[in-house]
């Protein structure tokens, strides 16, 4: 799971009838790693905005939370960080 912070909403007039009704966001991962500041298209599964920072699964973990393994998704947002805190 990676954190990040959205960027942009991703506008597609043509794509796979799979991905009818999902939100593509445009993502930036935070909160260091070898990974920060790569950016990845995610598939939107709970209504985030633009600014918010969230949590994005990936692979097939990313499949389950949109309910299908086909699925062609390779991110999906499923949490917004409230708050961060410190252990």
């Amino acid at each position: 799971m990676l954190t990040a912070r959205l960027v942009d909403n991703i506008w597609s007039t043509r794509k796979t009838d799979l991905l009818r009704g999902y939100k593509l966001m445009l993502v930036e991962v935070i909160g260091g790693g070898s990974n920060e500041g790569e950016r990845l298209v995610a598939a939107d599964i709970i209504g985030a905005g633009v600014g918010e920072r969230v949590l994005v699964a990936t692979g097939s973990s990313a499949r389950r939370m949109v309910g299908d393994d086909s699925m062609p998704v390779d991110a999906a947002i499923v949490g917004i960080i409230d708050e961060d805190c410190e252990f």
